[in-house]
């Protein structure tokens, strides 16, 4: 017996044990009501995709977004600009003509 396209098209189930896998190959711990709320959520995401596909044909392009993107750049354009004296005047910590800031990482506070 062959199977019909709608077969070949449905999405995998996903299941308890599917979630714990990807769960461990990623080293992330999650709770039995986490295992249980990824299930339905990937369950439900792996279906929607499953419906997007039947109806997806050769004669649709693909598209990442629904409406046209433009490059929404200007052209640098040279124009007045604060010195560095003028820029640092009122920073509350400068050093070397440059502006003092406590460092990111924490070493420095």
């Amino acid at each position: 017996m062959s199977e019909t396209p709608a077969a070949e098209n449905a999405a995998p189930e996903i299941t308890a044990e599917t979630v714990q896998h990807l769960a461990g190959l990623a080293r992330i711990a999650l709770t039995d009501a986490e295992v249980e709320g990824l299930t339905f959520e990937l369950d439900s995401i792996l279906t929607n995709i499953a419906k997007v596909s039947e109806v997806a044909t050769d004669d649709i392009p693909a598209t990442s977004h629904p409406i046209p993107l433009s490059n929404v750049t200007r052209v640098d354009e040279v124009a007045d600009v604060l010195t560095r004296e003028q820029a640092l005047a009122n920073a509350p910590a400068t050093a070397d003509g440059m502006f003092r800031v406590s460092s990111i990482l924490g070493e420095e506070q």
